[in-house]
């Protein structure tokens, strides 16, 4: 059975030994987060820069404290309406955090935050030419993907779907769709409400999930995120494992040789 270090997620030039990434929004305080990150055993946390203060802040602290522990931080630009303001956001962050890691946002709508694929498109390409490693939050269309690795980017990020809202996966096709077009890892992010909605995500064959308000709004954080990480682990599992085909007619399970025959 393949060991997690022996099956690491590989994103760009860097490799991660959990397939969980975690957001820092919405936690009740940074102790919560701070517990509920070290329980999922995530490498990789999603930070919006409007959150952070440079000079002084409870979220700054936080930094510190993850990237001391190995823990590698990955702004958004999550609020951002039209690729100007995504590629303003990202080279800010940049400057700011010091990395040239970035989670594209670009949403179209303030009610269902959904995509904006023309501006989303253009932002990728300009941030992937300014030498960005960019990993876009967009829909499970297969064809708008496929179109984001073509530009260059270190991953996709379909959404399950719309942003917190708990309803876990609504179109496993394209999910399944998107595993055989795409060779650039497929990170589920945005919908997930509970443990079983990452193990499906995983069994689809998804390289790794992303999670914020599952975690960060459950009546017990740091419970949840050690559920959604074993669940993420168990999913992997099962995929690789390889699942029995589905059937609409029963298949006996124990042997038929040798039973005694009826008259």
């Amino acid at each position: 059975m393949p060991s997690r270090e022996a099956d690491r997620l590989q994103i760009a030039d860097r490799t991660f030994s959990s397939r969980l990434l975690l957001g820092s929004s919405r936690y009740p305080d940074p102790a919560t987060l701070l517990q509920a990150i070290e329980a999922s055993g995530t490498e990789l946390v999603t930070v919006s820069l409007r959150r952070v203060n440079t000079v002084h802040s409870h979220m700054e602290a936080v930094l510190h404290q993850l990237q001391a522990r190995g823990v590698q931080i990955l702004p958004n630009t999550a609020g951002c309406h039209t690729a100007h303001e995504a590629v303003l956001t990202a080279q800010l962050a940049r400057e700011a955090l010091g990395t040239g890691w970035i989670k594209l946002e670009v949403v179209g709508d303030r009610k269902t935050l959904l995509p904006d694929l023309v501006e989303l498109l253009k932002a990728a390409d300009l941030l992937v030419r300014d030498g960005f490693t960019v990993l876009p939050y967009c829909s499970d269309d297969p064809i708008s993907c496929r179109k984001l690795a073509d530009l260059g980017c270190a991953a996709v990020m379909p959404l399950g779907s719309p942003i917190g809202s708990g309803l876990g996966i609504l179109n496993p096709f394209n999910l399944e769709l998107l595993r055989r077009l795409i060779t650039i890892p497929l990170i589920l992010d945005a919908g997930v409400g509970t443990s079983s909605d990452v193990a499906r995500a995983m069994e689809l064959g998804l390289d790794g999930v992303l999670v914020n308000t599952a975690i960060a709004q459950a009546h017990q954080p740091i419970q949840m995120a050690r559920a959604l990480a074993l669940a993420c682990e168990s999913g992997r599992l099962a995929y690789r494992a390889g699942r029995i085909p589905r059937r609409h007619y029963a298949t006996a399970s124990s042997p038929q040789e040798g039973l005694i025959d009826h008259p």
